[in-house]
């Protein structure tokens, strides 16, 4: 079984509280807008840690992180790309990943709205962590904690880190 943080959208703002939420994870997946550096740096010193770079990112994320990551976690085939849309309407660049891939799990960020469904048509769970950084019009910053056990996607847990203005 791997356990796993996941979040989006940081825009430079690293909230403590993920250390606490994340500490039993096996890894951290970050679904693009870094914001800087130093959001990569301080949590792959804490876990391993697997990321694309979003629209905000610049040429030193770039470099750190790819557009889009294609590997297996267990048993489960997981896509992650910055920039997906949504299982009723997928950007064109996400849609030709999916087609390319196959996941068993779609990972995005982008919209800053925390949404988790199954994607009925191209069978496979949809994941988007809303944003955990301080910009954006969103009110609560979100990240996800969820287990992959095989070929189970499991013990999914939404964490609110408190509102986004309230900082």
């Amino acid at each position: 079984m791997t356990r796993i943080g996941l979040l989006s959208d940081t825009h430079s703002f690293l909230d403590p509280k993920i250390f606490e939420h994340f500490s039993g994870c096996d890894e951290i997946w970050h679904a693009g807008d870094f914001g800087d550096e130093a959001v990569s740096t301080q949590l792959s010193k804490f876990k391993p840690l697997r990321g694309v770079y979003g629209n905000i990112d610049g040429t030193t994320i770039r470099a750190l992180h790819p557009q889009k990551l294609f590997f297996t976690c267990e048993e489960v085939n997981v896509l992650i790309t910055h920039i997906g849309g949504t299982p009723s309407y997928y950007q064109p660049e996400a849609k030709r990943f999916i087609d390319e891939h196959k996941p068993g799990l779609f990972i995005c960020g982008h919209s800053h709205i925390l949404k988790v469904m199954h994607d009925r048509k191209n069978n496979f769970l949809y994941m988007n962590p809303g944003a955990a950084g301080k910009s954006g019009f969103h009110k609560v910053r979100t990240v996800l904690r969820f287990s992959i056990n095989e070929k189970k996607i499991e013990d999914l847990d939404v964490i609110e880190l408190g509102l986004r203005s309230a900082l």
